[in-house]
């Protein structure tokens, strides 16, 4: 079994809400809908803390709702474009990859896309996406973490079995600034 630490993508490792509208917005898109992996941009730090948790042993899992998909103004494709790219900047001194697993969940109870509309057991706050990383990848929850910059991300990893101790926000309501600021913290928390 090997520790992981759980990352919320948008607004914790890749800018989002603050990105401005697509050229041509799909009727649906609402601020944080990304569907374009061009306009991927990682937040200052996030490469740095991936890099310094790798180093420290950690497996690193991306966890993030995409209700975008059921609000009709993102597929799963384009989903899964956006996490390749995310991928992709994301890598070690070498260029290999940092991030062990994306896990993603498009559905949303107030899509208007049939067969995603409704609540799910992926959907933050709830554990599906961490319970599915724990068992695909077993991984070590009692030495695992999460760094997330909203509330439902620490309350996944409560409902998920983490200690909420470990569960990590950051940003304007969070103990920390960044998710650098956030790796330091583990890093140093787990030595």
């Amino acid at each position: 079994m090997k520790p992981c630490v759980f990352l919320d993508r948008d607004d914790t490792l890749i800018r989002n809400n603050t990105l401005p509208p697509p050229a041509n917005p799909h009727p649906a898109w609402k601020p944080g809908d990304l569907s374009d992996p061009s306009r991927v941009e990682l937040l200052p730090g996030a490469l740095d803390a991936c890099r310094l948790l790798r180093g420290a042993g950690f497996a690193l899992v991306i966890i993030t709702n995409q209700g975008c998909v059921a609000r009709g103004s993102a597929t799963i494709a384009d989903v899964e474009a956006v996490n390749t790219r995310v991928g992709e900047l994301l890598d070690d001194d070498a260029g290999g990859p940092l991030i062990d697993r994306f896990y993603y969940c498009p559905y949303h109870p107030q899509g208007n896309v049939p067969e995603y509309t409704r609540e799910h057991e992926l959907r933050k706050p709830a554990p599906g996406m961490l319970l599915a990383a724990k068992r695909d990848l077993d991984l070590d929850m009692d030495l695992s973490w999460l760094i997330g910059d909203a509330p439902r991300d620490c309350e996944s990893g409560v409902n998920a079995g983490l200690d909420a101790d470990r569960c990590l926000l950051i940003g304007e309501a969070g103990a920390f600034a960044d998710v650098l600021a956030a790796a330091r913290h583990v890093v140093e928390r787990s030595a």
